[in-house]
């Protein structure tokens, strides 16, 4: 996929340059009225040819689609996906964003002095439970 979209970046760049290029040149036109007085070399009056329009769309679209196909994978929008994620990985580090998803992005919070893990807490107080009751 990589290479595929960037040759539609690259195609849909030349192609927008050159629809740009073109709408400007056509707005340098004499028209066949002769000029008023106000009016300047890009007049917003000026309805551009079904040609430029087009390739100017097609770049567009070709650009659009270029972009969402060089777009990392998103991350998973509901919280207890994105957890559970972290918990499996919880004592690696964090990854480069190229690379994905990875890590923890809290581990540096959670390491801190003075911090404390209520489950891992409640954990061991449900094991002393136990074994007082035994």
């Amino acid at each position: 996929m990589g290479a595929l979209s960037n040759v539609l970046n690259v195609v849909g760049l030349v192609l927008l340059t050159h629809a740009v290029y073109s709408a400007y040149e056509f707005s340098l036109i004499p028209a066949s009225t002769p000029p008023s007085p106000r009016s300047s070399a890009l007049d917003p009056h000026i309805s551009l040819p079904a040609d430029i329009v087009l390739e100017t769309l097609t770049s567009v679209l070709l650009l659009c689609v270029g972009i969402v196909l060089t777009a990392p994978d998103l991350k998973p929008i509901q919280w207890r996906v994105w957890a559970g994620r972290i918990e499996k990985e919880k004592a690696r580090p964090l990854k480069n964003l190229d690379e994905g998803f990875g890590g923890n992005p809290y581990l540096g919070l959670e390491q801190r002095v003075g911090f404390v893990d209520i489950r891992e807490m409640r954990k061991g107080f449900a094991d002393w439970v136990k074994e007082g009751k035994s």
